[in-house]
């Protein structure tokens, strides 16, 4: 039997490999947490927002979430789900709403301030945002750059509930 941390290492890595396959790094969203949080953190810097993300793509609801999105996505763009699914996906149609939810639950286990944030990065479609919505690559990213943007809002929601740390990780 898989224990507890292996099974989490096990999904870390799924995780970080799917997200790659799809054309997103740390350091992208890592560009995204500096962006919302750089008036509030002072000295916050990449290394330090990655380990934020990092403690967010370690919490298992995080992980479920992420993975599930990633995989409804890799089948849309196969043409794998049945109609209306299908449809639905390729179209990214606008009143589907179940990206945004997912999105929505996966910030708010960080609470209000990852809420917050989540609906502010996602009107603005800042940094890798844009790229992964961009609908003329032919990628269906439906769920990707919602989960992106909330990964990035939960980091910043994790670094405003451990300021203490934070700011000790940044004076070493």
């Amino acid at each position: 039997m898989v224990s507890y941390e292996e099974q989490d290492h096990q999904y870390y890595q799924h995780i970080i490999r799917n997200l790659k396959d799809r054309g997103v790094e740390l350091t992208d969203i890592a560009e995204i947490v500096i962006f919302l949080e750089k008036d509030y953190v002072e000295g916050l810097n990449e290394e330090v927002s990655i380990y934020a993300i990092n403690k967010v793509l370690h919490k298992r609801e995080a992980q479920n979430a992420i993975m599930t999105g990633i995989e409804l996505d890799v089948l849309a763009e196969k043409g794998l789900l049945s109609s209306p699914m299908q449809r639905i996906m390729e179209t990214d149609e606008s009143t589907y709403g179940i990206d945004e939810n997912m999105a929505i639950t996966l910030a708010s286990l960080y609470g209000s301030v990852s809420v917050t944030n989540y609906g502010y990065v996602d009107k603005l479609k800042h940094g890798i945002l844009g790229k992964l919505n961009d609908k003329s690559t032919g990628k269906i990213n439906v769920f990707l750059d919602d989960l992106v943007g909330a990964i990035a809002a939960a980091a910043c929601g994790w670094l405003a509930h451990n300021e203490v740390a934070v700011k000790k990780m940044l004076e070493e």
